[in-house]
């Protein structure tokens, strides 16, 4: 495990911006955390390193419980919240299977159904606040692609 403090959503953009660089292929990305702790602020940095056009705008899925941005390298991001979904039958009605291939990106918000489900992401980035409120990111490789990309960051 790795850890990454981000003072600031601007940092916290940055350390997104970074690893969206690094991304040549496809790979999968847990995101957990509470309510308000920077996951869609990491998003955003990643769109921006991965070459999605500045024209698109980044937000958090929670209603639309994904959005798809094209970027760079022959890449697509995928961008989902599951917060409001219930079972894993909805992720079917919703097409989850098909977004899954070589140039896709796909990064979860709320990530526990796919969990349970025994999906295996990547890469799982845990965000927490410290006693100082500063964002604590832990980051959690799963096979060889997340190892690759960790490898690749904290080098």
């Amino acid at each position: 495990m790795h850890q990454v403090i981000t003072r600031t959503d601007e940092q916290t953009q940055d350390l997104g911006q970074q690893i969206g660089q690094i991304l040549d292929s496809g790979i999968s990305i847990a995101l957990t955390g509470d309510l308000g702790c920077g996951k869609t602020t990491f998003v955003k940095g990643l769109a921006r390193g991965l070459g999605v056009d500045a024209g698109y705008h980044i937000t958090s899925p929670t209603f639309t419980i994904i959005n798809e941005y094209p970027a760079d390298k022959n890449l697509r991001l995928y961008h989902l919240d599951l917060y409001r979904l219930e079972s894993v039958e909805e992720l079917a009605y919703i097409g989850f299977e098909d977004l899954a291939d070589y140039d896709a990106v796909i990064v979860v918000e709320w990530p526990g159904l796919l969990m349970k489900d025994r999906y295996l992401f990547n890469l799982e980035l845990t965000f927490a606040w410290d006693s100082e409120y500063n964002r604590v990111i832990s980051f959690f490789a799963y096979g060889q692609s997340g190892t690759n990309v960790l490898s690749k960051i904290f080098s």
